[in-house]
């Protein structure tokens, strides 16, 4: 089927909204879909949708705009919390590697049992690029050095240039006792941290392009715990809402940055919005009294 839908003026999609029913003055509700789209806005009103064009009665832009906007501020404390993470396992990683094999050892391909040799060929073009494109002082410092005999600068330098998502690929990349001794670091088994890192990426690249998070279903879903206590009585903590992630995000940081306050300041955020309907994120019922969550409890 061709789309045939025309581009609306800001003045054409404010009228469509009072059409069907959005509750607003006509001149606020302008100013927001100068500042935020159509099409983004639209994101946060299928919620008070009744059937597929119209809005349930009563529906206000009052209410649509406090989606979007606790939404805006969840993903900054999302960005907030695995920035820590993140900058922790890269260091982790990278003192590991570095040592068991030397500065210079994710260019053997042997060393990296977890990618092919493809994979492997891959995973160094990409690091070409980043090497090549880097304009940081410390890069510049090496290629002036010692640049004449060596392609790539050492471990650790070339993780600082690396994206997540890249970082992940070495992790999953590393060896197997390697990757036992980062987790074990935090109490899981490798196969959980891996797959935690998988969904964080996820939802990383989610909060980088500013898309819709807090009642979004994850379609990579991370490992929980099997066998820990704390993950399923009294509650059991879902794989498919950002409350998991919000859960493994609080664990993690107990030990990365005890003091960093962000379990105290997601639950702020959550009083300054009591009208945001927390199963929609995967909040279980009863979840305070979850074993990983009962330090901000104690705290408050």
């Amino acid at each position: 089927m061709e789309y045939t839908k025309p581009p609306l003026t800001f003045e054409e999609q404010a009228d469509l909204l009072l059409h069907r029913g959005l509750i607003a003055d006509r001149g606020i509700l302008l100013a927001r879909l100068r500042s935020v789209s159509y099409y983004r806005l639209s994101g946060y009103t299928f919620p008070f949708r009744d059937g597929a064009d119209t809005f349930r009665s009563g529906t206000t832009l009052d209410e649509v705009w406090a989606r979007y906007t606790f939404d805006r501020r969840l993903r900054l404390m999302v960005m907030d919390a695995i920035e820590r993470v993140e900058v922790c396992v890269r260091t982790e990683l990278v003192y590991c590697l570095a040592h068991d094999q030397g500065a210079f050892g994710y260019l053997d391909a042997d060393n990296l049992p977890g990618m092919t040799a493809d994979m492997h060929e891959r995973f160094l073009d990409e690091l070409r690029k980043e090497y090549k494109r880097s304009s940081e002082t410390f890069i510049k410092h090496f290629r002036d050095s010692y640049g004449e005999p060596h392609e790539l600068p050492p471990y650790w330098m070339i993780t600082e240039l690396m994206t997540f998502g890249t970082l992940l690929t070495l992790f999953r990349g590393s060896p197997a006792t390697v990757k036992r001794r980062i987790a074990a670091r935090f109490g899981v088994a490798d196969k959980v941290l891996e797959s935690w890192l998988g969904a964080l990426n996820v939802v990383r690249n989610i909060c980088a392009h500013h898309a819709r998070l807090w009642n979004r279903e994850l379609g990579f879903k991370p490992m929980i715990p099997k066998k820990d206590p704390r993950w399923h009585d009294p509650v059991e903590i879902p794989d498919d809402r950002i409350f998991g992630i919000l859960t493994i995000l609080k664990y993690l940081l107990d030990d990365i940055a005890p003091q960093s306050e962000w379990p105290n300041r997601l639950a702020d955020l959550q009083t300054c919005y009591p009208s945001i309907p927390m199963r929609s994120m995967g909040y279980p019922d009863a979840w305070e009294s979850c074993p990983v969550w009962a330090p901000v409890q104690a705290d408050g």
